[in-house]
């Protein structure tokens, strides 16, 4: 069973019909984050993050948990009872019976610390599940590339730099925050802010994205014209299939630097925290939808608002396209500062970096800015 397991995660290509493989993985998907569910009701306090658990109600994610729970069982046996895959549900079987052996969706959770360290393991559970249920299905229905398969090649490298930037996340605010005070600290003034906090709701998102975004657009700018800080953008570059996992692919020091920058001119301004969640919520969806294997046209719009079709534009490897197509909001700040891509060709072939010299594989990625001799 580990042997088989171990290949089917190697793999990529299209699952193949009729056999169980595709209610297998499922169900096997669900398995898993039903038992990391589980840990995280166990140890809350170093397996969930303290900002999401304001905002958690507990009775709609045991509800969760349970229906998932009982679609992967419910899967695994049928696909037992019938011999299709057995070795792939017998895993997913034996991950749902261990979840409910641990409690299931009924685990209390008592009082507990507050200021542990932690890992963001719901966090990661979370966006996971709802990443892969709504942008899947988007891509099935509005696919651009209808050859692609959902487990295309090199998803695996995508999918641990998907664990990995999730689960740092408590690293990650830490360190942006104490950046953010300590280098932008003595800009912020009472009466900007004061300015700021007043604006309609309205307003103040656009106001907010806009802000973002120019600090997002130079800061990538940056990123190609130094060639410095091209060794680490390199490795988000170096994706060649597009879909909602290859936004992921980014490295760890360019996550902190990004997330930094873009964040002082947020916190200088004094965004209302509602303003702040309704950002972060636009910025969470537009950074996996505009990397997505979707066709969508929004005719004039898109000299207005950045799309999947403007940002694979930034990932191709057309000589016309090469530095260009920078903004992650607002597509018309490229036409304002003349970087915006100019093809007659209506979707780039080819993803990547040029040349291709960025080696696959997490670990090799996360030392390519640091060993590479280009």
């Amino acid at each position: 069973m580990l042997e088989k397991l171990n290949e089917l995660t190697e793999s990529h290509g299209a699952l193949r019909r009729g056999r169980g493989l595709i209610s297998g993985v499922i169900a096997l998907s669900l398995g898993i984050l039903c038992f990391l569910g589980v840990l995280a009701f166990h140890f809350p306090e170093y397996l969930t993050t303290p900002q999401l658990r304001q905002s958690y109600n507990v009775d709609i994610i045991r509800m969760l948990m349970f229906s998932a729970l009982v679609i992967a069982g419910g899967m695994s046996l049928v696909n037992i009872i019938f011999n299709r895959s057995r070795w792939l549900s017998g895993a997913a079987f034996l991950l749902v019976a261990g979840a409910a052996l641990l409690g299931g969706h009924k685990v209390p959770v008592t009082d507990f610390a507050n200021n542990t360290p932690y890992i963001g393991l719901d966090w990661f559970i979370l966006d996971l599940l709802g990443s892969s249920l709504i942008f899947i299905f988007i891509e099935k229905l509005f696919a651009l590339r209808k050859e692609q398969a959902v487990f295309r090649a090199e998803w695996q490298t995508d999918f641990h730099h998907f664990i990995v930037n999730h689960m740092i996340v408590g690293f990650m605010l830490l360190a942006t925050n104490l950046l953010v005070h300590r280098i932008f600290g003595w800009a912020a003034h009472d009466g900007i802010r004061g300015w700021v906090q007043n604006l309609p709701f309205w307003a103040a998102v656009l106001l907010i994205v806009l802000v973002a975004d120019l600090a997002q657009y130079w800061t990538h700018r940056a990123y190609h014209q130094v060639p410095m800080l091209w060794r680490l953008h390199a490795v988000h570059h170096s994706v060649k299939s597009m879909d909602w996992l290859a936004g992921s692919r980014q490295h760890i020091v360019e996550v902190l630097i990004t997330r930094t920058l873009v964040l002082a001119p947020i916190y200088v301004l004094g965004f209302s925290k509602e303003v702040i969640d309704a950002y972060i919520v636009i910025v969470g969806f537009q950074a996996v939808f505009n990397h997505a294997n979707v066709s969508v046209h929004l005719g004039p719009l898109r000299y207005v608002i950045v799309t999947p079709n403007f940002h694979h534009w930034h990932h191709s490897q057309d000589q016309d396209a090469l530095d260009r197509n920078y903004a992650a909001h607002f597509a018309f700040l490229d036409h304002l500062f003349g970087t915006a891509v100019k093809s007659s060709k209506l979707w780039p072939e080819h993803y990547g970096v040029l040349g291709d010299y960025v080696p696959n594989g997490f670990v090799r990625q996360f030392k390519f800015p640091f060993t590479w001799k280009g």
